[in-house]
């Protein structure tokens, strides 16, 4: 083991947190370049670069579960996650760099369209990216001790991360996607295939011996549903509205969401009703990792609204122009230019301030509390966008008080939820834990998006991001901070 991992300094930390920056920025270019690519380059519909994305979701309802599961029991090439992490980031580069190549790559294989190829490469990169975060963020857990060195480990991860995000969309603004593209090649190889090899995993954990460690290490597909027992209502309506879509069936009413929110609000205060007084320590953890879940979720349905569907709030508010109306292509420009802007800024304080403001701040108060002080800041930003947001300035101004909610969202959650469970599950609870992203993501894209297309007043995307925000704020006052040892 290095000096420096021995004695966790910050440099070990920076080291630790770039597979996961390698990982980020490739979403980066994905989500800055991968439509445009295929819709301008490669003339593909809508509806296909739509079930491109659709596949990111869906691949980690179930890839990182699977991923989390396997490298929770394998060692290989002395690590856990290091063979997933070198796999991945590999892959990933490699469908980079086959993203501007693919009518080369068609041509060479004697493949007259490019249609399938695109897809492919795209659902690859796709994948890759998607099961790749789970092993990035399980080696936190590994390699750092309960308490304030785990937390430094995930908020460092979000400021190098953040700031290689930001570096992403300055690249793409300044030169063009192409230069992202390929400078992403280099830095995605780099990142994920060289730091690996300076970080020494565990072989046990806890000091566990190989023959209980891996006996603790397995769950039945009873066990993984009743974890997420949080999250059966997105899961059920992430199966409706998957089922409809490829279906091609629609419906104006709204009976499947009103079953699936009445769903989800049981469970929810099925678990907020259950008492961790007397039970073992193991049955506080998985207690304490359901209510986890639940906050988690609601943050992530306000904020993905916010995502996809931010360009249409300034076009209705900001520039007055209604859905299907036609646009002059300089007040297009300039309303991409804002949309832009916004997620910079937004993007921006989220890099500063995991690593120099929110980790000082919880070794005073604690993790819990602070987050839901920026989950609070955050309802009360989206208000804010809902009262006030009609002119860019404005926006500009509310998107970095939304940033301080963003940056702990994509930090301080993985260091609460990894104190909460067994330590020997840690790929297992982490895919989980990222059910209570993806499943609301679903929800934002099918039944939210559903609602606003059929709205005039495009308020209502922040009229469901505040609330769904002050949802999750309650829910993040009911989970105790305690330390769980397994």
């Amino acid at each position: 083991m290095l000096e420096i991992q021995k004695k966790l300094t910050n440099t070990f930390y920076a080291i630790l947190a770039l597979p996961a920056t390698a990982m980020g920025f490739a979403l980066s270019i994905q989500i800055s370049a991968l439509s445009w690519i295929l819709s301008t380059k490669y003339k593909l519909d809508i509806h296909d670069v739509g079930l491109v994305w659709a596949a990111g979701p869906i691949a980690g309802i179930l890839g990182q579960v699977i991923i989390g599961i396997i490298s929770d029991n394998v060692w290989l090439w002395n690590g856990r996650r290091r063979p997933f992490i070198l796999i991945g980031g590999f892959l990933a580069a490699m469908m980079l760099l086959a993203l501007p190549n693919i009518d080369v790559i068609s041509s060479s294989l004697g493949i007259g369209g490019i249609l399938g190829v695109a897809i492919v490469v795209a659902l690859t990169l796709d994948l890759a990216i998607n099961v790749s975060f789970n092993p990035t963020r399980s080696i936190i857990a590994d390699v750092t001790p309960e308490g304030v060195e785990r937390t430094k480990g995930y908020t460092w991860m979000q400021t190098i991360s953040g700031t290689f995000g930001v570096l992403a969309y300055v690249i793409g603004a300044v030169w063009d996607n192409y230069v992202l593209i390929y400078f992403g090649v280099f830095l995605v190889l780099l990142l994920s295939l060289i730091p690996p090899f300076f970080i020494e995993e565990p072989r046990y954990l806890a000091g566990e011996s190989e023959a209980n460690n891996k006996s603790k290490a397995k769950s039945s597909f009873g066990d993984i549903l009743n974890y997420i027992q949080p999250l059966w209502g997105f899961l059920l309506y992430a199966i409706y509205a998957i089922t409809m879509r490829m279906l091609n069936i629609h419906f104006d009413n709204y009976f499947a969401e009103i079953i699936c929110f009445i769903i989800t609000l049981f469970f929810i205060f099925k678990v907020l009703m259950q008492k961790s007084e007397g039970k073992s320590i193991e049955e506080k953890g998985l207690i304490g990792f359901k209510k986890v879940l639940a906050a988690h979720s609601f943050t992530w349905v306000g904020i993905q609204t916010m995502f996809v569907y931010m360009f249409a709030y300034v076009q209705y508010k900001v520039f007055g122009y209604g859905e299907g109306s036609v646009i002059p292509e300089d007040v297009s420009i300039q309303m991409g230019k804002v949309v832009t802007i916004s997620f910079l800024i937004f993007n921006a304080i989220a890099a500063v301030l995991p690593a120099f403001v929110l980790e000082p701040i919880t070794r005073k108060i604690g993790k819990v509390k602070t987050h839901f002080i920026c989950i609070a800041s955050m309802a009360i930003g989206y208000a804010a966008m809902l009262f006030l947001g009609f002119s860019p300035v404005i926006i500009y101004i509310i998107m970095a008080i939304l940033g301080i909610g963003w940056a702990s969202t994509i930090s301080l959650p993985f260091a609460i939820m990894s104190q909460q469970v067994d330590q020997a599950k840690m790929g297992l609870f982490m895919g989980l834990f990222n059910l209570s992203v993806v499943l609301p993501q679903l929800v934002a894209s099918f039944g939210i998006g559903l609602a606003i297309s059929q709205a005039e007043n495009k308020s209502l995307i922040f009229i469901i991001s505040t609330i769904t925000l002050a949802i999750s704020a309650f829910l993040w006052m009911l989970v105790k901070e305690e330390k769980v040892h397994m």
